[in-house]
């Protein structure tokens, strides 16, 4: 069976034309909703992640965006990860240590320090050369630290709506190889 999608959204929940959320509704993903999703803090927004994996059967694969990749990461430092989140996309990581980005987004500061400890389950970080949020040096070290796969989305902003980045096609290719890695071959994996 192939492992069920779980969108975790960053600040704002990812609006209705952004990938996570045509992706939630093309492969019937899971989503978590923060109560508050301009207020991050790495305890609660871990705990609603774990409530999810909890609630949804089956493998799972977490695909992450912008705050929601520090959720993820905040989540495995807190819980150890879990036995069936068999890997993770983290896209456009935000990096919460980068002082500039607290005027605009204040509450990107909940999420600080960014955890830099290796993930339990393999992942891949999708980062641009061009991210207002993070610099492609600080994805690299990310990627690093969390022992994941590294992948250069090019010049592509934050890989949102803004950057032109609601359908994103090349997401899908690099979400399907992820799943060829990262799961048992006999099984039945999502279509494009």
């Amino acid at each position: 069976m192939t492992p069920t999608l779980v969108m975790v959204p960053g600040l704002g929940d990812s609006g209705p034309e952004h990938w996570q959320s045509l992706w939630e509704r093309k492969y019937g993903a899971a989503r978590v909703r923060q109560d508050d999703p301009d207020r991050p803090t790495p305890d609660v927004w871990a705990a609603r992640l774990q409530e999810v994996i909890e609630a949804t059967p089956g493998d799972l694969v977490l695909a992450g965006h912008s705050c929601g990749v520090l959720t993820i990461v905040h989540w495995a430092r807190l819980y150890g990860g879990h036995d069936r989140v068999k890997g993770a996309m983290l896209v456009a990581p935000t990096d919460a240590d980068m002082q500039a980005t607290y005027a605009e987004y204040p509450g990107v500061q909940g999420l600080a320090p960014t955890p830099l400890d290796p993930l339990p389950f393999p992942a891949l970080v999708v980062a641009s050369e061009n991210d207002p949020f993070s610099s492609f040096e600080r994805a690299q070290t990310f990627a690093e630290a969390w022992e994941a796969e590294f992948v250069s989305a090019g010049a592509a902003g934050h890989i949102n709506v803004a950057s032109g980045h609601g359908d994103w096609p090349d997401g899908e290719v690099l979400l399907s190889e992820a799943l060829h890695a990262w799961t048992p071959q006999d099984l039945v994996r999502f279509s494009l």
